[in-house]
């Protein structure tokens, strides 16, 4: 089985107003039939008040994103799965409950990780 990410950036996200509570809701059962279905392996958000920094492999620490990178915020869930088109359920499910279009990544399995 693969694990998958699927992500959705913070401007994505346009909740109408009043709706707040229900997209909550509603993406906590996501997650939580996730985890009874053994497929969860770890979901949350970017805490966009923690500043970026970049180390660096002599151990330099730099305030800042790389120069050029796209910004990762938003919310994040990976899940175990046995197929894309299973990791493609699951997305238009989290889609469903966020009210935002997920972004749908396989990670590459690295049998020494």
């Amino acid at each position: 089985m693969a694990k998958y990410l699927i992500a959705f950036p913070s401007a994505a996200m346009a909740v109408p107003d009043g709706e707040w509570d229900a997209t909550v809701r509603d993406s906590h059962a996501v997650i939580e039939d996730a985890k009874a279905a053994g497929v969860y392996v770890f979901a949350g958000g970017i805490d966009d008040g923690t500043p970026v920094v970049r180390v660096s492999a002599d151990g330099r620490v730099v305030d800042g994103a790389t120069n050029g990178a796209r910004a990762i915020d938003g919310g994040f869930a990976v899940f175990e799965l046995p197929t894309r088109e299973a990791a493609i359920d699951w997305a238009a499910r989290l889609a469903k409950a966020c009210r935002a279009d997920q972004e749908l990544r396989v990670f590459h399995f690295d049998p020494a990780s």
